[in-house]
């Protein structure tokens, strides 16, 4: 009896397990078949967006575009990430645009730059020509520009240099000048002068003529004003503006590399834009050699403003040996005019300029800008 009882009882249970067995298979078969009809949906849909673009593949090839196709039966995956797979595959298929970065901004030019010399060796031995000045200076453009391509300068600089027949001069100083300039990572252009016909030099009224016309090129906010014969010495005097007017040629050879007096402004000066107008600019009534530049001194202290100066060490320069030029004698009248600059200086200046235009003609180096000036007025005859 007993064994008849534990026989049912093992009938039943391998029964009830053949159920659960069965049922396990039923669920599993039901959840295969709902996944496999999603898995085929999904590839067909695919499918589908890849017969349609197929027609567009030739001309998006011959256009540049690329489509790229994946393989959805991948091991251990579910159906979220197909769903994944399929939105980066409906985006590839997009056009591709043809988007370039943006350029990144420049640093700023640091305030001592690291390819500087020094003290350099400045001699007017060697033969000059237009010729090898522009082989040396390939990065220089048209009239004399330049700008650094890895920084970015505080200053924007033009220079000038009153001119009248000194074409050797100016070989030598664009052959010094536009390497020193580049070392300096100095943003700049050059303007040469030049008075027409053969009257009386005015140094300063040329001055204030470049000042005008370097202005119609570009905003200029630094002017470096510079005789055509003087050659710094030492590359760390850097030609640009600074927080009070500068003078740069502070010890020339031909003063034994002193400054000969404590007033002197002249040879090469710098002024900011602001601090130009500020003293209405130079005098336009200065004909001949001398007294400009201490009227030009005597404007910067008037107007509350100090000149600063670089370390005599540094502020060396060589000045290229000539006679004095005709039509440029000293002038007589220079003595008095310096004692009434503070009278003179605010009728007499850059609101009062007058001259006339003739050329513009832009060299590979320089920027030449040829004016008449005028004449100096008849001097009262001495009774």
């Amino acid at each position: 009896m007993t064994r008849l009882m534990l026989g049912r009882t093992l009938e039943r249970i391998c029964k009830a397990v053949l159920l659960l067995c069965l049922l396990h298979f039923l669920i599993m078969m039901i959840l295969y078949f709902d996944v496999y009809s999603q898995r085929f949906d999904l590839f067909s849909r695919f499918n589908n967006i890849r017969n349609g673009s197929r027609n567009n593949i030739s001309g998006a090839a011959g256009s540049g575009h690329h489509y790229y196709y994946y393989n959805l039966s991948r091991p251990n995956a579910t159906l979220a990430s197909y769903l994944a797979t399929g939105e980066q595959l409906v985006l590839s298929m997009q056009p591709e645009t043809n988007q370039t970065p943006s350029p990144k901004p420049l640093p700023p030019c640091p305030e001592n730059p690291p390819g500087l010399v020094g003290r350099l060796l400045i001699e007017f031995s060697s033969q000059m020509t237009m010729e090898r000045v522009q082989k040396e200076n390939p990065n220089v453009t048209e009239g004399g520009r330049y700008s650094p391509p890895d920084c970015r300068p505080r200053w924007k600089v033009a220079i000038i240099i009153p001119f009248r027949h000194r074409e050797n001069h100016l070989k030598y100083w664009l052959h010094y000048l536009h390497p020193i300039l580049r070392r300096q990572k100095i943003d700049y252009g050059i303007y040469i002068i030049n008075q027409l016909g053969e009257d009386t030099f005015n140094r300063a009224k040329l001055l204030n003529v470049g000042y005008t016309e370097a202005l119609k090129d570009t905003e200029y906010d630094c002017f470096i004003f510079s005789d055509v014969d003087l050659i710094p010495m030492d590359d760390r005097n850097l030609y640009h503006c600074y927080d009070q007017p500068r003078h740069f040629a502070i010890a020339m050879d031909k003063f034994g590399f002193r400054l000969p007096y404590a007033g002197y402004f002249g040879g090469v000066s710098g002024l900011s834009k602001k601090q130009f107008l500020k003293i209405n600019g130079f005098p336009n009534e200065y004909w001949g050699w001398g007294g400009e530049d201490d009227d030009i001194y005597n404007r910067i202290t008037l107007n509350g403003m100090k000149v600063s100066r670089p370390d005599v060490r540094i502020g060396r320069f060589r000045m290229i040996k000539h006679e004095r030029d005709k039509h440029n004698e000293p002038n007589p009248q220079r003595f008095n005019k310096i004692q009434n600059t503070k009278n003179t200086m605010k009728k007499d200046g850059i609101s009062s300029l007058t001259y006339r235009l003739v050329q513009v003609k832009r060299y590979p180096l320089y920027t030449n800008i040829s004016v008449e000036i005028g004449k100096p007025p008849p001097r009262p005859i001495k009774g």
